[in-house]
């Protein structure tokens, strides 16, 4: 079985290809290889920028594939272009959306694949529901054989994952709690969330790769597992040895403060979610979670120290978090 993942190197996907090599599939990974290190050794590499719609064009003609995977689709426009080039040449493609799509504020915590997408506080949830409109008016209008992925907050070595945390400079998280310096949480950390490590989401999706099952279907690929977010911050903390200190502040007041938190914040993580997923377990028995955060986290936290180079400050996020604090304290001193 042959397939072709558009990106295939990141976070999420690294682990996916890796898991897909070692069921067999014969993989191509389409992307500007510039994550080589996270290549599984038997993958085909073709190093294309995939904005050079051209080059990937050429590269297609004379091409077909058992499955397509677009891990890095965020617009419609680009979900477009992708059912004017693999119609007709794939037999399954899989759209990676986000849970984040789903509406919010949210009726229930009880998050079913049929719930509405509308998500009115985050530009990012609304586009992933556009794109996954275009694959079905694709499918009812061309047969185009597509699969949505519905993921929440995915995690792995490479990532220390946190509400209120530099997602591009995860160190900086850690390093507040090792310096004795607070952190911030939204709420009173009482909301409930999950975190799925990339191994576990993996065995989901390669699950779902080839399956004829799937087509016209959202699934999600999600952990059982329900934290706190005062708990995720107490598990990233004994990965660390510390015992983190947390600020508790209303998501509305850190995004009055940073802007820039309103979508991830009011539109995604201040919201408890328990995710169903009967509808991934029913097609795929053995989509089984065996990493727990807690040791999960502390694998993410140990290759961060056997890799120092990853070890750097965001230092914008840092007096951001710093400031939010100090004017906290202005309209709640403490006696």
């Amino acid at each position: 079985m042959k397939a072709l993942f558009i990106g295939g190197t990141g976070l999420i996907s690294c682990a996916v290809s890796k898991l897909a090599i070692e069921r067999g599939w014969e993989l191509t990974l389409l992307n500007r290889g510039q994550r080589t290190e996270f290549v599984p050794a038997k993958a085909e590499v073709v190093q294309i920028d995939y904005q050079d719609q051209e080059k990937v064009k050429a590269f297609l003609q004379d091409k077909s594939y058992d499955l397509v995977v677009q891990w890095i689709g965020f617009t419609p426009e680009r979900v477009e272009r992708d059912v004017e080039l693999y119609l007709g040449k794939t037999r399954q493609y899989i759209f990676i959306s986000s849970g984040a799509a789903y509406e919010r504020p949210m009726k229930s915590p009880y998050v079913t694949e049929s719930m509405a997408l509308n998500n009115r506080y985050w530009q990012y949830g609304r586009n992933k529901r556009m794109c996954e409109d275009v694959l079905m008016q694709a499918y009812r209008e061309k047969e185009f054989p597509f699969t949505v992925v519905r993921p929440s907050l995915t995690y792995g070595d490479t990532q220390i994952p946190f509400a209120m945390g530099s997602w591009n400079k995860p160190w900086s998280l850690v390093q507040r709690m090792l310096d004795g310096k607070p952190i911030v949480c939204h709420g009173d950390g009482t909301s409930l969330w999950t975190m799925t490590h990339n191994s576990d989401f993996a065995k989901g999706f390669v699950g779902l790769m080839g399956r004829p099952e799937a087509i016209g279907e959202a699934y999600h690929i999600v952990s059982d597992e329900l934290l706190t977010w005062d708990q995720i911050a107490y598990a990233i903390g004994d990965a660390a040895g510390v015992k983190p200190e947390i600020v508790h502040m209303s998501a509305d007041q850190i995004a009055r403060f940073i802007p820039g938190e309103l979508g991830d914040l009011l539109g995604d993580k201040s919201s408890s979610c328990i995710y169903d997923c009967t509808k991934i377990k029913r097609l795929v028995p053995d989509f089984v979670c065996t990493t727990p955060f807690a040791i999960g986290v502390r694998q993410s936290v140990e290759y961060f120290r056997r890799h120092p180079e990853l070890q750097i400050i965001d230092q914008e996020w840092n007096a951001s978090i710093d400031a939010l604090i100090e004017a906290d304290k202005l309209v709640y001193p403490k006696k």
